[in-house]
């Protein structure tokens, strides 16, 4: 590649910028919530009153994951009162809708090494993200880049770990949809060609397996409101990972705490992958057995 193709570009602040302040930034997240990072976002509110407190800069959802964000933006440098208001308008959306998951999200230009140390302090207690705005002047254009430079700590057991506290059919149709449970359904008869012996497990958790009336959890699922998430135990290696992003399944990622393949299904994909389901199926089992 010859070195003159190369883009220059420099970094700027964005006071440095005619027409261009946090009101823009925020209306520019606002039409377009995917550019955090954070996954397919909808927007719910912008300056959201919160009581007795003041205004939330940016309500956003995950409507698949029944999950909210809370986010705060502020040009420059962080400082205590961000950090601050940041947690209590976290904390008070959480109290006034616990039927959602909640996590905090500070943005900022310069998020400084002190801050971020006492934010971490925070994390593991509170789910909160950290993200850095950039933003660049390229070839007379402006671009801006977000950077997640920390992350929420999820707690939580192994789904092998946790208790199985069941429930039934009826549960994930509420917490997911009837299509995307029905969907189980259809993974189960792909398991059944390997073996007979599988039957549908309705956990609180997730929905999982159990083999001759045991609990046999090589794949565990959980009912979205449009998809299927499905999470293969297996080691994470290379073949695999070219094997699914060769056949063009959906990967959401690997949970190395558990050692699983996360993936995201619909009908569609499941009738016209269904020998790609199954192989990995098949490997999934025999890892696990």
């Amino acid at each position: 590649m010859d070195f003159n193709e190369l883009l220059d570009f420099e970094k700027i602040n964005v006071k440095d910028l005619p027409g261009i302040n946090e009101k823009w930034i925020q209306e520019y997240i606002a039409n377009k919530p995917g550019v955090l990072g954070l996954g397919e976002l909808e927007l719910k509110a912008k300056e959201k009153i919160q009581p007795n407190a003041g205004r939330l800069d940016l309500l956003l959802e995950d409507t698949d994951d029944n999950r909210r964000y809370e986010v705060e933006l502020q040009l420059g440098k962080t400082d205590e009162s961000h950090i601050i208001r940041t947690i209590e308008y976290w904390d008070i959306e959480r109290r006034r809708y616990p039927q959602f998951d909640h996590c905090a999200v500070i943005i900022a230009e310069n998020i400084t090494t002190r801050f971020l140390n006492v934010i971490q302090l925070f994390n593991g207690h509170i789910p909160l993200i950290a993200i850095q705005m950039n933003v660049f002047r390229v070839n007379e254009k402006i671009a801006i880049n977000f950077t997640k430079i920390l992350d929420e700590v999820k707690k939580g057991l192994d789904v092998d770990e946790i208790p199985p506290e069941e429930t039934d059919r009826n549960y994930w149709e509420i917490k997911g949809a009837k299509e995307t449970v029905a969907l189980a359904d259809d993974i189960l008869k792909i398991i059944r060609k390997i073996e007979q012996s599988f039957d549908i497990n309705y956990n609180k958790h997730y929905i999982g397996l159990k083999k001759n009336n045991v609990s046999f959890n090589f794949v565990v699922m959980y009912a979205k409101k449009s998809f299927l998430r499905i999470e293969f135990k297996m080691d994470k290696n290379e073949e695999i990972e070219a094997f699914v992003n060769e056949n063009g399944l959906d990967v959401l990622g690997y949970n190395s705490r558990n050692n699983r393949y996360q993936i995201r299904l619909t009908k569609t994909e499941i009738i016209e992958k269904e020998d790609i389901i199954k192989q990995l199926l098949e490997k999934s089992y025999k890892y696990f057995s």
